[in-house]
């Protein structure tokens, strides 16, 4: 045999021991582009044609949220006469074939999971988790390299084009957003801890970190203390403590500003605003030391007036040492002589708060076209946008009682959907010519959105989107769309784990994970949430046949 042959042999055997269409159906179908995405199912259908999803309410396969969410939405369709509206009805089309997405892609996962032995598909996971996690460290060593800084999240040259953004750039293999991988590498974590593979749970933390997620940091401390209450042993408990150690050391060295901004979410509720869109200064700092976020427009622009000034200055003083130096003869030939570094306070070390990205553009247009609309209470400005989102979905439903048992109808208050059929590229294009924006989503949650991501950079996350699952079913779908996630999700899965295993941390993690983002419609992590969840049940159902 030569060794050409002993090769491909091997190669053979190691592909063997994963579920090959399996591994390229995730990392197609969580690929950000919803073209990819697509592909991605016609491809796993291709390779393996089944539609026997078998949805029953007794011993259903696949969770019976998914069609009742569907009848749900018809049901307002008809009932509000949706129909009359061309618009609409393209939209409520796309909205449906968003569930039937997620139907299609659960099946196959379910699937994948029935047809495979466990180790098979745990094989497969990891070269997942693997090759995301290459693909996050090469995204920061060109970082690196084109920061040429090693530590790039305090690196404020090229106009901060890094430092604080540094981790929204880490976006994994899905190319989606830094979120999204940071509740991917979440997931390993806490997957890989309750395995004994402390490597991987490590390696995933630190690409967890390396994101800059604060709301993801902190769901996971939270799953943290679950796994301590229900009990690990010591080596488990050993790199739960690895990771906390971790994530301090990040926040204290690599990133402190994280830190910063995460406080200065917490305390913005309690500083007295001015003009209702910014905080007030604090009185004993001057203006060139604070951060963006917390000026107006004509604040930033003295302040780039300002460190312009200081740098022309401080390069004059510079000079002048220098020619000194030249002229006088030091006394201990064996000391270097000073090199004068870079002053921080220089424009080219802050944000430039002048640039306006497109999206921006499109937003601040649209404001200025829908001022009377999109106008925000003064005594709510100072809340993050998805506290102000929760207060807009309580005072929509004491006008609207009548809506509240099946919600405001699908794509009419809080989605992916109301976002993407706006026309405005915020969740991806839609034909202008077929725009579609409800009145209760555009005075709502579409005015939190525009007033926050119109302003400066420092304002668009997680904290100031009105995103969220939660809004998302209470205020489409109503309480009985609450209602049939609670009993035909959460319950499908919670009542089928095992209890000493990671299926049920998992779950806790989705379910925290939900008031972040739309995740349902972004067909992303919830998959791979999927996927082990169905993997644990198998598991379990093995376990308890052996034993008989």
């Amino acid at each position: 045999m030569t060794l050409r042959s002993m090769q491909l042999q091997y190669l053979r055997k190691q592909l063997e021991r994963i579920d090959l269409p399996l591994l390229l159906f995730l990392l197609l179908f969580m690929d950000v582009k919803l073209a990819v995405k697509v592909v991605a199912i016609l491809l796993i259908y291709i390779l393996r044609w089944n539609t026997a999803f078998r949805f029953s309410f007794k011993n259903t396969r696949l969770p019976l949220f998914y069609p009742a969410v569907i009848i749900i939405a018809i049901v307002n369709y008809l009932v509000y006469r949706g129909f009359a509206n061309t618009h609409y009805s393209i939209a409520f089309i796309t909205g449906i074939a968003f569930w039937v997405l997620c139907i299609l892609a659960c099946h196959q996962v379910k699937l994948a999971v029935d047809m495979n032995e466990p180790q098979v598909i745990h094989n497969t996971l990891f070269v997942f988790f693997v090759l995301n996690m290459v693909v996050s460290f090469a995204k920061l060593g060109w970082i690196m390299w084109d920061a040429g800084s090693i530590n790039p999240y305090r690196y404020q040259g090229m106009y901060q084009k890094y430092f604080i953004g540094t981790g929204d750039l880490i976006r994994g293999i899905a190319f989606d957003t830094s979120t999204t991988n940071a509740l991917i590498n979440a997931c390993g974590v806490i997957y890989f801890i309750t395995r004994g593979k402390a490597g991987a749970a490590l390696l995933c933390m630190i690409v967890l970190l390396l994101t800059g997620s604060n709301s993801t940091n902190i769901l996971l401390l939270g799953i943290f203390i679950l796994l301590l209450v229900r009990g690990i042993d010591n080596t488990r408990k050993s790199v739960l403590l690895v990771c906390c150690i971790f994530l301090v050391v990040f926040m204290a060295k690599v990133s402190p500003q994280n830190n910063t901004y995460a406080m200065h979410i917490a305390e913005r509720p309690f500083v007295k605003l001015d003009s209702g869109k910014h905080p007030v200064p604090v009185a004993d700092t001057p203006l060139s030391q604070k951060p963006d976020i917390e000026l107006s427009p004509e604040e930033r622009r003295e302040k780039i007036a300002i460190l312009y000034l200081d740098s022309v200055s401080t390069r004059h003083v510079q000079q002048e040492k220098l020619a000194g130096i030249a002229v006088i003869p030091t006394s201990n030939t064996n000391q270097k002589p000073l090199v004068p570094k870079d002053n921080i306070h220089s424009a080219t070390f802050q944000h430039r708060s002048d640039s306006v990205t497109a999206s921006q553009a499109i937003l601040t247009n649209y404001l200025v076209t829908n001022k009377q609309s999109l106008v925000l209470p003064e005594k709510e400005k100072s809340l993050p946008g998805k506290a102000i989102a929760g207060i807009q979905l309580y005072q929509f439903f004491r006008a609207h009682p009548e809506k509240l048992l099946t919600g405001d109808g699908m794509g009419n208050f809080s989605s992916k959907l109301a976002f993407k059929t706006t026309a405005l590229n915020i969740d991806g294009s839609y034909p202008k010519q077929l725009a579609y924006i409800s009145p209760d989503f555009r005075d709502n949650h579409l005015a939190i959105y525009a007033h926050y991501f119109s302003m400066d950079s420092g304002l668009h996350s997680v904290a100031y989107s009105p995103d969220s699952v939660y809004y998302q079913l209470a205020g489409e779908y109503g309480i009985m769309g609450l209602a049939v996630f609670l009993f035909g999700y959460v319950l499908y899965f919670y009542r089928r784990l095992p209890q000493r295993s990671y299926g049920i941390p998992l779950l806790f993690l989705l379910c925290g994970a939900f008031f972040i983002e739309y995740w349902f419609e972004q067909l992303s992590i919830v998959i791979l949430f999927e996927l082990l969840l169905f993997l644990d049940i198998k598991e379990n159902q093995l376990v308890g046949v052996n034993q008989t």
